[in-house]
């Protein structure tokens, strides 16, 4: 038996909501931490593993976006579906108070307090997501209809692809 792995808040949550989900391991002693190369050490495509992003809009609000691994946000795209003038990614040494998960290891499924939550529309299309479990190492592997779920989400148009 190896060693026992605690679970995170993000697990924890999906269990109490008998949502299922896969937990996915991965090295991180070589540094490499970004999406597209924890896809790769994983083994599974770009376009199913995805990023979470926070935001604020110019109401001061703020909001969590998750899109694929190698695309980009597209912050008018994003402000339109948040229904804000104009929306700003929030500054990295916000995170983990906004949060309680460190860059790198942000899960939209578990946050301090719950924020409005888009999952890009490109997650429709497939049968599971990858997202952070909330640590940095760590990935869940799930159904994007349970995502929106257990987030209260929406899908809306948000990478630069969507244009």
């Amino acid at each position: 038996m190896g060693k026992k792995i605690a679970k995170t808040t993000a697990a924890r949550i999906l269990d109490k909501e008998n949502v299922p989900y896969d937990i996915i391991h991965y090295d991180i002693e070589d540094g490499l931490v970004d999406g597209v190369s924890v896809a790769a050490k994983i083994g599974h495509p770009e376009k199913v593993v995805y990023k979470t992003l926070v935001a604020a809009g110019t109401s001061k609000q703020h909001y969590v976006f998750v899109i694929p691994v190698a695309e980009e946000l597209n912050l008018k795209a994003a402000a339109k579906a948040a229904g804000e003038k104009k929306v700003e990614m929030a500054p990295v040494k916000e995170i983990l108070t906004l949060t309680g998960y460190v860059k790198g290891g942000c899960s939209p499924v578990g946050m301090k307090k719950p924020f409005p939550t888009f999952i890009a529309r490109q997650a429709e299309m497939q049968e599971e997501i990858i997202v952070s479990a909330g640590k940095i190492g760590m990935q869940i592997k799930l159904d994007p209809v349970n995502l929106l779920k257990v987030t209260d989400g929406q899908y809306a148009n948000l990478t630069v692809k969507d244009d």
